[in-house]
């Protein structure tokens, strides 16, 4: 006997895919979320499927890049934003 999971319907999503990250690209994301800056992709429910926008919460409070990104390059844009807040606050403070 189970408990239902066999005849349970499975969920679709999206996913943009997949981005292998670097060591230097753990660094960045580590420290962004450990100063409580987090950056997400999310889909952009008002366009296709393969598209893309990046959310950023800094100290709890949400802002949203305008442009529109397709699967991979919002990856990498979300990379690139870890980055840029990494040497940001990192840099002045030396």
């Amino acid at each position: 006997m189970g408990i239902g999971f066999r005849n349970a319907k499975k969920t679709v999503g999206r996913s943009p895919g997949y981005l292998p990250y670097t060591k230097e690209d753990t660094k960045h994301v580590d420290w962004c979320i450990g100063k409580n800056i987090k950056i997400a992709v999310i889909p952009n429910w008002d366009g296709r499927n393969d598209e893309w926008k990046i959310e950023l919460n800094i100290n709890k409070k949400i802002h949203t890049d305008p442009k529109v990104y397709k699967d991979k390059e919002a990856l990498a844009k979300m990379y690139e934003y870890y980055k840029y807040y990494y040497d940001k606050y990192t840099k002045t403070n030396k």
